[in-house]
Formats: structure tokens, sequence, C-alpha cells
């Protein structure tokens, strides 16, 4: 008989990845092997609450029967044509995907990163085509500490040094202005730019939120100007706010949408750039690409992601859980919490230093079955699957008032 194949420890796996993989994370250690809705299974066997969702990737949590199934007929069928031919289930995502989000028309790509590249192009192009900027003087305005991707572009308007540090020669034509200053946005802003690019909830800056009335102001200074208004809604869109979009709290219709990570239901990458048509038909044949941007397995999958959140249901949860979320953090303020900012499903917890950095509190809440992710300092954030319930949700602020309350 062949003998069975040994099982490898978490521990083991871990020593694995480090001659072999490029040091650019710094995971918490734990190897996930299974996973099923809100919850994740190492090697070993322990369950993990996740409260991370693959920063909103899986919005409809882990292997969603639903999308499974639309993945899994797809793939007996055909996975992948590039665009150099149709194929049959492009027309249907993209129409039902315009028709969610108000908009026109779709540019498929794959990855957020490539969704933001793409509406940087597209922006320049419409501003020396539509607006008569003169060539090479275009312009986009962001907002400080935003997020928007790692690609040298992307990384070129980044405030973040990390990020940046060792990067460099970076792309130019990008102004940087204080988030959530319409009057900086607005001595900014010129004959010569093309968009304004920010996020509606800044993520990994700790989930900003802005003020009331920033979104609506952005919209009316851009209308005003006759530049575009291209929101990233990459982590904040498809549900996670209570909202399809977090524009929608303001009842803002963007130029250009950015679309990604939950659009793949946590199977395929699938990102969209969608917007107005006579925005996005600056492009012509040959002028942009990629070769699995549409293809059919990730139109198969955010075709069914879209009928999801036609159903709205999600969109419930996430505001009618979100109050529970934030009741939940609201108590534990002077108690370990200094300050929290939640909409939806999705908040950033300030922790009070002297308790231990956002690391050692996501360490600290490892332990206790809970995964989250820090960010700047003793920050963590939280974002559950949508599919969650009311229990789990408590479950894991009882154990966030645990890991507090006994310190690092």
């Amino acid at each position: 008989m062949t003998a069975p194949a040994r099982t490898h420890t978490s521990a083991e796996l871990i020593r694995a990845e480090a001659p072999v993989l490029a040091h650019n994370y710094h995971p918490l250690p734990v190897v996930v092997a299974r996973a099923e809705g809100t919850w994740v299974e190492d090697v070993e066997g322990r369950r993990y609450l996740d409260m991370l969702a693959g920063y909103s990737a899986l919005n409809f949590g882990h292997r969603n029967p639903v999308l499974i199934e639309a993945a899994h007929r797809q793939l007996d069928r055909l996975t992948l044509t590039s665009r150099a031919f149709h194929n049959d289930r492009l027309a249907h995502f993209a129409a039902s995907l315009a028709r969610l989000t108000g908009l026109d028309m779709v540019l498929p790509m794959n990855t957020g990163a490539e969704a933001v590249e793409s509406a940087v192009k597209v922006a320049r192009k419409w501003a020396y085509e539509v607006k008569g900027v003169a060539p090479d003087r275009a312009t986009i305005v962001v907002a400080a500490d935003n997020f928007h991707g790692r690609t040298t572009t992307i990384v070129s308007f980044s405030t973040d040094e990390t990020a940046r540090s060792g990067f460099g020669p970076f792309t130019p034509g990008f102004r940087i202005v204080p988030y959530n200053d319409l009057a900086a946005l607005e001595a900014a802003v010129d004959e010569t730019t093309a968009a304004v690019l920010i996020e509606p909830i800044q993520g990994e800056a700790g989930v900003v939120i802005p003020d009331d009335g920033y979104l609506a102001g952005v919209r009316e200074l851009t209308s005003r100007k006759g530049c575009l208004f291209v929101a990233d809604e990459i982590q904040s869109g498809l549900g996670r706010t209570g909202t399809t979009l977090a524009v929608d709290h303001e009842g803002v219709v963007p130029d250009l949408l950015l679309l990604g990570k939950a659009l793949g239901g946590g199977i395929v990458p699938v990102s969209a750039v969608v917007g107005r048509r006579d925005v996005l038909e600056v492009l012509r044949p040959g002028e942009h690409g990629s070769t699995f941007g549409g293809n059919p397995l990730a139109a198969a999958v955010g075709s069914a992601v879209v009928e999801l959140l036609e159903t709205g249901e999600f969109q419930r949860r996430a505001a009618e859980l979100g109050v529970v979320l934030r009741d939940g953090l609201a108590a534990l303020v002077g108690k370990g919490v200094e300050g929290f900012r939640a909409r939806g499903l999705w908040a950033g917890v300030d922790i009070d230093p002297s308790i231990g950095t956002g690391r050692e509190i996501s360490e600290g809440l490892m332990r206790e079955g809970v995964l989250v992710k820090d960010t700047h300092g003793s920050t963590i954030r939280l974002a559950p699957p949508l599919t969650i319930t009311a229990d789990e949700l408590r479950s894991a602020l009882a154990a966030l008032e645990k890991v507090l309350a006994q310190g690092v």
C-alpha cells in the first residue's frame, strides 16, 4: 500500500515560504486550508471567524454556493478566449453591471490596480480629445493618504512612503490635496485637470469617512470645472457600506466608477471601469486591452455577483448589521478603543497605543479565533463577509473586548 501523504503543519508551511516567496507581505501566522461562509480553517483544523473578507473580495462569503455553481457551470463550457474573439457571456455581464450602477458602458479588467490604471488612461485621453488640454499636459487631482494600488504610476501619487520609497522615478501629472477638503480641491483644479480621483471612503487609511456633503461637493465642483469625477469603489463598493455603492449615500453618480475585489466573488480576479458612454468611447481598437479582461469565467462569476446584489439582500444586511457593529464598538470606547469610524459592515478601529499596536491586537484576536488586519499604527480594520450573522458579529466584538482587557 502507498503510505498516506504527510500533512505539513502550519509552522512548516510558513518556514517553507521564506526561501521561495518574495518577502513583500507580513501575514499573520495562520495557514488557511479550507473555508466556508464566514469561517476559515487552518491545516491543524483550528477554525477562525473571518473579519477581513479579503479586503472586501469576499463580501458574499467564502465559497458562496451561488457563485461556486456559476463558476462550475462555466468551467465545464469555456474559460478563456482572449478579446481577440467575442464570448457568449460578456455582453450580459456588461449590461447587468451598467444597469446596477446606473451608468452606460463597461471596460472589463482583472485587478483593482488595472482598473485604476485604465481610468487614468481614459481620463487623460478624454482630456486631450474632448476637453482640449494640450498634449501631455493633463493633470489628475488625488487625495492624500489614498490607496489605489501598487503599480509604479499609482504609487507615484501615494503619500505612503512605504509604498513609494525605492520605486522612483515617478510618473508626473498628479496633484495631491488633503482628503475631505473641498477648498483645497477647488484650488488644485484648473484648465489642465482631466479628473479628480478619490475613494469615497479611504480604506487603507483606516476607513476614513468624509463629512456629509463632501462627495456631493466633489460632484458639483467637477461638473462646474469641466473635469471627470472618478470614484474608486474597489473596496467600498458592492454592498459593503449598506448601499450598492458608497457614493449612493449622497446620491452621487460619478463619471467613471472603479470596481473590483467583490466583483469576482472571491473566486477569480475581476475588475471594471464603468462609466459614461461619451467618456469610455474615447478608447478605440488597439489603444488599450487585457488578455484576461472580460474572460468568460470572469463574466459568468461577475454576472452572478450582480444578480446577488440586484436582490438588495446584501445591502440590507450590511446596513442592519452595521448598527450591531457600531453599537458594539461604541461600548468599547474608553475600554481600549480610542475611537472608530464605521459605515455598514466596515470599520476602522483606533486602539489605545499603550495596549498594543494594530499588529499585536490582530495577533491577539487570532489567538481568540478571529482574523482581522491592522493598518497604520494601532488601527485595525473590520470588514466581515456580508453573510455574517449578528451572533457571529457579537462574538467577534466580545473577542476584541477580551483582548483589550488582557492586553498584549
